[in-house]
Formats: structure tokens, C-alpha cells, sequence
């Protein structure tokens, strides 16, 4: 078994060491380097190429933002899975900007963020049910009233939810769709937002019931 090979940078050695003993027990991870701030989170990246970097977003010397943006430059391959104990709009949507494949609040389950490492591996996107729900509310507050009707999505929008309906990764939703996972991200969050739901199955009952998508594009 080819194993997923991991960074963790936290600026507490017991959260770090810990977590690092706990994903080594899976026979499918192996953590290579653990690093105790930003600086060293790349200095590590770039020698040693892992496939998944857990960022802590709040770090001495270089912060975990802009820890991500100087890995995805160095090393685009290396997905980043941030890591918080916040769940701050601004260090979310930031933590996206960057380039971060996903954003994980610390007080989730171990088995979640195992979940979200071997996704992130994947090529998926992922946020927790916590960091969804403040980029939704955020979008949901800011814009200029909730609507409903089916001519508030627009045309690729109903393109993704037809997909995301087939149960599909947000990878090989952008491969169809020949757009890139980061604008798939957008579209649902954006679909999330008119349609006044916080998960993918949510929105795609929701168009169920409109009548926007059938039975068999679920199929």
C-alpha cells in the first residue's frame, strides 16, 4: 500500500507530536516532518514533497496563510489541510485564497480529519460543517435577500448540482464541466447561498423538489 505521506506544522509540541502518533496508527499515513512554525513548514515542504501539509493557521514567524502560499508556489502537488481552533470568516475564506484544499476546526473528530487527508490526497476540496456554515451565513447576510426561484441559478450553476447529484468529488465535477475545483467550490457555495442550504445533499433535495434535476441524474 503507497502510503500518504504527511506534514504537520502546529506551534504546540503536544498537539503536533500527538496528532502525529495518532495518524501514523492508520496504515495509510506516515508522517515525514513535523514543523513548529511557518518558516519551517516550508523549509520542510520543499525538501521533502509530501502529499498532504496540516497547517495550523495561527503560527509565529510565518503564519499559516502565508505558509500555504509560499508551499502551493514551491510545491503545487502538496495539498494543504488547514487546521484551527477558530472558525473566523477572514481566516477561512483567507485560508481558501491561499490555496488551501480544505479548513478543519481542532475540535473535530480524529476520524474527520483522517477523512479529510485522504480526500485532500484525492483531489477533493473539503471544509468542516463548522467553516461551511460561516462562509454560508456570511454570503446568506451580505447579499441583497434570499431568493428561491430556479432563474436565480444560473446555468452552470444547475450544471453542478446535476453532478454534484451523481454523488461525484468536486475533482471530477471540474473535469467534466472542464473548469477548475476551486471555481466548483465557488458555484456551491454561491448555490448554497440562493438556495438558503449548508450541504451538498441539502441543495440537491432541494432541486429534487423544485424539479430542477430528475431522479435519473442522480443515477
Amino acid at each position: 500500500m503507497e502510503k500518504i505521506r504527511l506534514l504537520i506544522a502546529d506551534d504546540h509540541p503536544a498537539f503536533r507530536e500527538g496528532l502525529a502518533r495518532l495518524l501514523e496508527e492508520e496504515e495509510d499515513l506516515e508522517c515525514v516532518a513535523i514543523s513548529a512554525d511557518g518558516e519551517e513548514a516550508v523549509k520542510h515542504v520543499k525538501e521533502l514533497r509530501p502529499d498532504v501539509a496540516i497547517i495550523d493557521v495561527s503560527m509565529p514567524n510565518l503564519d499559516g496563510i502565508k505558509a500555504t502560499e509560499e508551499i502551493k508556489a514551491a510545491c503545487p502537488d502538496t495539498a494543504v489541510l488547514m487546521i484551527s481552533a477558530f472558525d473566523y470568516q477572514s481566516y477561512i475564506l483567507a485560508s481558501l485564497k491561499a490555496g488551501a484544499s480544505g479548513y478543519m476546526s481542532k475540535d473535530r473528530p480524529l476520524r474527520e480529519l483522517i477523512s479529510a487527508i485522504r480526500l485532500v490526497r484525492g483531489g477533493d476540496s473539503i471544509l468542516d460543517l463548522k467553516a461551511t456554515d460561516t462562509i454560508v451565513q456570511c454570503l446568506i447576510d451580505s447579499g441583497p435577500g434570499r431568493k428561491t426561484g430556479s432563474d436565480e441559478l444560473q446555468s452552470r450553476e444547475l450544471d453542478v448540482i446535476k453532478l454534484t447529484a451523481k454523488g461525484i468529488s468536486n475533482k471530477d465535477i471540474a473535469d467534466e464541466l472542464f473548469i477548475s475545483e476551486r471555481t466548483v467550490q465557488t458555484h456551491l457555495i454561491n448555490i448554497f447561498r440562493k438556495l438558503g442550504v449548508n450541504s451538498r445533499t441539502q441543495a440537491v433535495l432541494y432541486a429534487l423538489r423544485k424539479g430542477w434535476i430528475t431522479l435519473n441524474d442522480a443515477s
